[in-house]
């Protein structure tokens, strides 16, 4: 072997590398002794003086990654290409588990915490350069719980002090649609239920951005209405062949799962169009009820800012645009009772028009009822004992403080004096 070195049983110095194993061993060719057998690491100059470097004192011990984190390592790569995100989102998710995995909370955590952590990096890198990717997508490929799962996610938020902005709304609508299975006929979806995609996804945007208006997604899972909009988009194209398919039947032949609010989300919506509905001239005659409103959809979207401001007021304007249009109508009344009786807004005396609906979320127009717990009944008898601090607020006058010191000079005395025998 060049550069030295002794074989310890025969002390010749012919010692050759034999690479028969899968690490390469220094052998010596004399005796058949084996010089360096068990060697896991080694370093040039132990090489050269035969010298075992064990693993503690390699530079493995500071780089010891333990089984779980390098499986939670493979798992957040192979999510990255399963979504073929590009190569800087993998780095940046992998760094983002390896920072949370650093805290103690999180390498103690359960199988299932950890499980779930894998997808939240991702999500979290995918939140920061504004990538469409919703939680639900996620849970769905992780087999994840969704309660489990945000709760890691706000956790992760706040342990690592990240900066993460909110999905924007149109981006989910488009990828939330685009998983929906009814823009290509197949077996299980007849022709007649088939809509183009564009269309589709363009009415379903007017009615999220409706529904974002009128209170009905401030504070709310988003994807409840989101389902919600695109059944009625998708009943308003072709509303003779799809009025008489149900919500629970419209997610099964999309392959969605149905959220649970979704049906609230759905007749809040048909209220808002119906009152939308009314300021329509050529819509007022029809009578129309949530199921035939759908079919005037494409019209009331049209009109949308302006049926919105005369079907909804303000809660500050409202008593004042009341009383200006009650002394219009007295004034006219003054003026000729003849035009004002021939007014189809004739209203009886002394009685105020009635005036548009406040446009608050519904949280505030229905409130939840808290049931008030019945307070406890306090019995007074009159032997309760009363501190020195409270006597000391009756005291009024310098006469009643001198009297209230001797008497309390004359019980100490008296409790002082010993009891005769």
């Amino acid at each position: 072997m060049p550069g030295g070195g002794r074989c310890p049983d025969c002390g010749s110095t012919e010692l050759v590398e034999d690479s028969h194993y899968s690490q390469s061993q220094l052998v010596c060719s004399e005796c058949g002794c084996v010089v360096t057998e068990g060697v896991l690491t080694t370093t040039f100059s132990d090489e050269g003086n035969l010298r075992e470097v064990t693993y503690s004192r390699s530079t493995g011990e500071n780089e010891q990654v333990s089984r779980s984190q390098q499986r939670g390592l493979r798992r957040v790569r192979d999510l990255c290409r399963v979504l073929q995100l590009p190569p800087t989102f993998e780095d940046t998710a992998v760094a983002y588990y390896q920072q949370a995995y650093r805290h103690s909370g999180i390498r103690a955590a359960r199988l299932q915490k950890k499980e779930v952590l894998v997808g939240c990096c991702v999500l979290i890198t995918c939140r920061q350069r504004n990538w469409p990717l919703t939680m639900g997508t996620i849970c769905t490929l992780l087999y994840a719980d969704l309660d489990v799962f945000s709760g890691t996610y706000m956790q992760i938020v706040k342990l690592l002090g990240l900066d993460v902005p909110s999905l924007c709304l149109v981006d989910l609508v488009k990828t939330y649609c685009s998983s929906f299975k009814l823009f290509q006929a197949s077996p299980s979806v007849p022709a007649k239920y088939v809509e183009d995609k564009e269309k589709m996804l363009s009415r379903t945007l007017q009615l999220v951005e409706l529904a974002d208006e009128t209170w009905l997604v401030t504070g709310r899972h988003p994807l409840p209405v989101i389902t919600a909009a695109t059944f009625l988009a998708w009943q308003s194209l072709q509303p003779s062949d799809r009025l008489t398919c149900s919500l629970a039947r419209f997610c099964k032949l999309a392959n969605v799962d149905l959220p649970y609010p979704a049906s609230s989300r759905l007749q809040e919506l048909l209220a808002v169009l119906l009152r939308m509905a009314e300021q329509l001239a050529w819509l007022q005659v029809l009578k129309l009820d949530k199921r035939s409103v759908v079919k005037h959809i494409g019209d009331l979207l049209q009109h949308r800012h302006t049926l919105v401001r005369k079907a909804f007021r303000d809660g500050t304007a409202g008593t004042d645009i009341g009383e200006k249009e009650l002394q219009g109508r007295g004034q006219g009344q003054g003026q000729g009772t003849e035009a004002v009786e021939g007014s189809s807004l004739d209203l009886p005396e002394g009685k105020r028009p009635a005036s548009p609906a406040l446009l608050l979320p519904p949280c505030m127009l229905k409130p939840p009822k808290w049931i008030c717990p019945t307070p406890p009944v306090s019995t007074v008898t009159g032997d309760e004992n009363i501190s020195d601090s409270e006597i000391e607020q009756y005291l009024r006058t310098p006469q009643e403080v001198r009297d209230f010191q001797r008497a309390q000079a004359a019980r100490q005395a008296a409790t002082s004096v010993p009891n005769p025998p």
